[in-house]
């Protein structure tokens, strides 16, 4: 199990992606999750993101809140799109 404190950064550490600032947000634009997608089917994350994803939303109370966090965070980019 992770023993890192359960933030987004840490989460983008863990999936192998930027975890800087910048690097979150740009995931975040260029990444979306419509409503009907749940998280782990989203086609951008590879067999071992996925696995990670799973074990944190079933394993860890604290790091499926962070998980949690990031789907709606991608979700809320799909929005914010429609709205321009």
């Amino acid at each position: 199990m992770i023993t890192a404190t359960p933030r987004m950064t840490n989460l983008f550490l863990q999936l192998g992606l930027d975890s800087s600032q910048e690097g979150i947000e740009r995931f975040l634009l260029e990444n979306e999750l419509p409503e009907d997608v749940h998280i782990l089917e989203a086609p951008f994350w590879s067999e071992s993101q996925v696995e990670l994803l799973r074990e944190l939303l079933c394993a860890d109370a604290n790091w499926s809140l962070v998980v949690d966090q990031l789907s709606e965070a991608l979700r809320a980019c799909v929005c914010q799109e429609g709205k321009k």
